[in-house]
């Protein structure tokens, strides 16, 4: 077995550095933790409180509740039938009961969460709610183990704000072992370029809506998640590298007998993780070298730019302070190891077929990128296990086999860190007169990370939609869309630009995205820089970009600038708001606090602000 190299020195400071910029928000946290950790659970509840938590169980299981030494395991759970990724878990608490009376504790639903689809609400009110849905969801989980009756907890979910969500509940009680269960992505349907294609053509009025509609549903056709590399699938890469999941147990499909005994795993691992000294608790296995192991697992596999808001947010409540200049800075020297679409044509079931997660992470372990000695749910054994592949025995039974340490199962999906994609993990910190915000560049050709051209300036999609539609944009541009910002409405995603702007810069012209919103983690090969802070709404610079001011993105250098004269810069003012209310219908009404409070892009754009406790 080849010994790891040295930790490279970058990871390093990084490291050191947020180590030393979170010290006492840290310390507070964990002796948070110690006192939680410290006081009995069930056994100290009154006899009428503990009667309601086991009235509705079955005898034995009341039996053993009644008891002080069989554990009792929390499911979390965010199933629904809307989302194809979630809609496996229906049969799950069964199963996981099972499992956990098999191994000697109870198990129980503890509350679940709401998990709403990025993918339905896409370009619609309900995506307003989206990022938001993050922190309902922490709060949820947070009523969900309120109960304080739980030696152990298991969650279930998968999808873009849900997984962010249970963490940040999760951490919240941090003194409880945790490990995350996913349900794997379904099987490939239609390809996800052929799909890109689709969509491009019925921009260009060149398919119709059945045309469209055919080729989505070939797209996402059965149970489970999404199967290019967006958030969700970005989502299982960060719980498996941070050691939260079990080994190479993101992308196995679902309703397969090796997805099953995973599940089966999962919850005997919970139970073993509850005995005194046996397990880890969440809240001191998310630390900053799980952290800094989580940016790297993301820069490494061109992942989703939406975790650039949901780490940081995970990060604050294990009372730890990341900003976009550590992600910018590891990029520098983290290299980009897969090709999944849309950084490359292949989906997540054929990089896992490549060697996947455990072939990336042996690849990261070799190279020094990652820590090595972070603590798993496997306990202290550092991140070695989880270089290796689940699969059965002729029996049946689960085994784990190393991964390949020279070569990945296809080289034009999964590389080495001697022969990688490209130098660097593709994410960028941008700074200028227009704000700070970030640019995944991974999927952007070298050729388009340069563009200097006329301002458009929209208030929402759908204009620049319409100006698309009416050959207002067939030219050099770089399209602003403002007021798009967490305290505006909730920083929607953007998808819907993908498609059009696409087609322009296919027809030879030179266009980029600017904008304080959000783009799907689907999105790629346009250049776009995102998440612009300050927001529009807070009075950030980009309220002050005209039509035909000349505005210039530079991936290369990270300056993101409008060439305006100094002067008649400093004086323009604010644009009027839009006359559009988006604050009522399609239950935006409901989250008026939220866009109130929400904190800046850099921070997470959270509502729970809490390295302010």
């Amino acid at each position: 077995m080849s010994k790891p190299a040295p930790l490279n020195s970058v990871v390093a400071r990084v490291t050191e550095r947020i180590a030393e910029r979170s010290r006492d928000r840290r310390a507070a946290y964990l002796a948070r933790l110690e006192s939680a950790g410290a006081k009995p659970r069930r056994h100290r509840l009154g006899c009428a409180n503990l009667a309601h938590a086991f009235a509705a169980c079955g005898a034995n299981d009341k039996a053993a509740l009644r008891g002080e030494t069989q554990p009792s395991i929390g499911i979390v759970t965010a199933y629904n039938d809307m989302l194809s990724a979630h809609q496996p878990y229906e049969g799950y608490p069964a199963m996981i009961r099972e499992s956990v009376r098999a191994a000697g504790g109870v198990a129980q639903v503890a509350g679940g969460v709401p998990a709403m689809c990025d993918g339905v609400t896409q370009g619609y009110e309900g995506m307003e709610l989206s990022l938001f849905s993050r922190d309902v969801i922490a709060l949820a989980t947070g009523v969900a183990l309120s109960h304080a009756t739980f030696d152990g907890v298991l969650c279930l979910g998968i999808c873009d704000k849900i997984v962010p969500g249970l963490t940040i509940g999760a951490l919240a009680f941090g003194h409880l072992p945790t490990i995350f269960v996913p349900a794997g992505p379904m099987p490939s349907g239609l390809s996800n370029a052929d799909k890109a294609k689709a969509r491009q053509l019925y921009a260009q009025g060149k398919v119709g809506r059945e045309e469209l509609l055919d080729a989505e549903s070939k797209s996402y056709h059965a149970p489970g998640t999404c199967t290019f590399y967006g958030t969700a699938n970005t989502n299982q890469m960060l719980m498996e590298i941070m050691g939260l999941h079990l080994p190479g147990a993101s992308f196995v499909n679902p309703n397969t007998p090796l997805r099953d005994a995973l599940t089966d795993a999962a919850a005997r691992r919970v139970v073993a993780m509850t005995a005194p000294g046996a397990g880890i608790p969440i809240g001191r296995i998310v630390d900053e070298r799980a952290l800094v192991n989580g940016i790297v697992g993301l820069l490494a596999t061109g992942g989703s730019t939406n975790h650039t808001l949901h780490i940081p947010a995970i990060a604050a409540a294990a009372g730890i302070e990341l900003n976009w200049e550590d992600f910018s800075e590891l990029s520098a020297v983290v290299p980009l190891l897969a090709r999944v679409y849309p950084n490359g044509s292949a989906d997540v079931n054929r990089f896992h077929q490549a060697g996947g997660m455990p072939f990336i992470i042996g690849q990261l372990i070799d190279a020094g990128l990652v820590h090595t000695d972070i603590s798993t749910i496997l306990g202290e054994g550092g991140l070695e296990p989880y270089r290796s592949m689940p699969d059965l025995d002729e029996g049946g039974a689960l085994t784990w086999t190393r991964a390949a340490t020279d070569q990945s199962g296809d080289p034009t999906v999964v590389a080495t860190t001697a022969a990688p994609f490209a130098a660097e993990g593709g994410l960028r910190v941008l700074t200028g007169n227009l704000g700070r915000g970030v640019i995944k560049t991974s999927a952007v050709k070298p050729e388009h990370r340069v563009v200097e051209a006329p301002a458009r300036v929209f208030d929402n999609q759908e204009a620049v939609q319409a100006a698309f539609r009416a050959g207002e944009l067939d030219r050099d541009a770089i399209v602003v869309v403002r007021y798009q910002g967490p305290g505006a409405n909730g920083m929607p995603e953007l998808h819907k630009l993908t498609p059009p702007l696409g087609v322009l810069q296919d027809k030879g012209f030179k266009v980029a995205l600017v904008t304080d919103g959000r783009m799907s983690g689907a999105s790629g090969k346009v250049p776009a820089a995102i998440h612009v802070t300050p927001e529009v709404k807070g009075g950030g610079p980009l309220g002050r970009v005209r039509d035909g001011d000349i505005l210039r993105l530079d991936a290369e250098a990270g300056t993101l600038d409008a060439l305006v004269d100094a002067a008649e810069w400093d004086n323009r003012g604010a644009p009027p708001p839009p006359s559009e209310d988006a604050s009522h219908g399609c239950g935006r009404e409901l989250f008026s606090l939220f866009r109130n409070n929400a904190g800046p892009a850099e921070s997470g754009a959270s509502v729970l602000n809490l390295l302010g406790r």
